[in-house]
């Protein structure tokens, strides 16, 4: 009995010294995505987009809620939070305020008072083009024709001396 005691004991005190010795690495984490389905959006077909002046964001007029396509992403502003996705109809994913896009994030309060004239365009082409057109700075070069355009108009019949 005795020596059964004392094996177990030295067992035991090798353990410890081992475990203090080479003390083990252990990594704990927790991912948590939570995905919401955010009431009242529902698009059944691929939306008509526009852009809004003086960005490089889009939005689906034909659309109530506020909803954004930028960068690839949609945002979507809901109750106080803001949500991502990949596509229009979701899945959304919580994000915090300071992981939306500052061009998205400042988007004016009137962005819906766009001129009738403005270009309309397939969710599809804006999802193919966005890239290169930030690149090329497109609406910027689309704006500045459309002003050229006025400037001319304004100056039919005037007299220019």
């Amino acid at each position: 009995m005795k020596k059964q005691i004392l094996a177990v004991a030295t067992i035991a005190a090798l353990l410890l010294i081992h475990g203090l010795t080479f003390p083990t690495q252990s990594v704990a984490g927790v991912n948590v995505d939570v995905t919401i389905p955010l009431p009242g959006l529902v698009i059944s077909a691929p939306p008509v987009m526009l852009v809004i002046p003086g960005t490089y964001v889009y939005y689906p007029p034909d659309v109530r809620e506020d909803i954004f396509f930028y960068h690839g992403h949609w945002y979507r502003p809901y109750r106080g939070q803001w949500f991502l996705s990949a596509n229009y109809n979701g899945p959304w994913r919580g994000i915090a305020v300071e992981r939306v896009p500052r061009p998205v994030f400042g988007i004016p309060p009137h962005f819906r008072q766009i001129p009738p004239e403005h270009e309309r365009m397939p969710y599809s082409t804006v999802k193919q083009n966005w890239r290169p057109w930030e690149r090329d700075r497109h609406w910027d070069k689309h704006e500045e024709r459309k002003d050229y355009r006025r400037d001319e108009e304004r100056g039919r019949g005037e007299d220019r001396h």
